[in-house]
């Protein structure tokens, strides 16, 4: 894939993505290769796109008004580097944390790598702390101090 393709595969997902839980179920089959590999924030790597799926369908649960902007794009050979922001309200279980009903905004960092046009491994990373402290789980620095 050039990087040109890449790019724009890119934004297609996280276009689709942002349509909601159905439109992210259909389009992760059309652009994630059967054995995906993904290295999570959550601490523990997720093998295959069946268990991605439900991976992201617990976020979908706990977010479902989650919608991401794309802020960044980089390419290199097969792999994209991508950084973008996401807004949410915190609305169901995460991370065995209970509904808090607050509205969230955090960044992300992907490394995502490509093969035969399709997405076959994605190491992510997100500003977990912050998270936690706009959900009210971890305290935040005292202003001042």
């Amino acid at each position: 894939m050039s990087a040109k393709e890449i790019k724009a595969l890119e934004r297609y997902f996280l276009e689709e993505v942002n349509k909601g839980k159905a439109a992210a179920m259909a389009v992760m089959d059309e652009t994630c290769a059967a054995d995906l590999v993904v290295h999570s924030s959550a601490g523990r790597d997720i093998h295959g796109l069946k268990n991605f799926k439900q991976y992201c369908s617990r976020l979908f649960s706990a977010f479902p008004d989650n919608h991401s902007t794309l802020d960044d794009v980089i390419v290199e050979g097969d792999k994209a580097v991508i950084r973008y922001t996401t807004t949410g309200t915190h609305k169901g279980e995460f991370m065995g944390i209970p509904p808090t009903n607050k509205k969230v905004t955090f960044w992300a960092i992907e490394i995502d790598r490509f093969s035969g046009g399709k997405f076959v491994e994605i190491w992510s990373r997100f500003d977990t702390l912050d998270l936690m402290q706009q959900l009210g789980i971890a305290p935040t620095p005292e202003k001042g101090k």
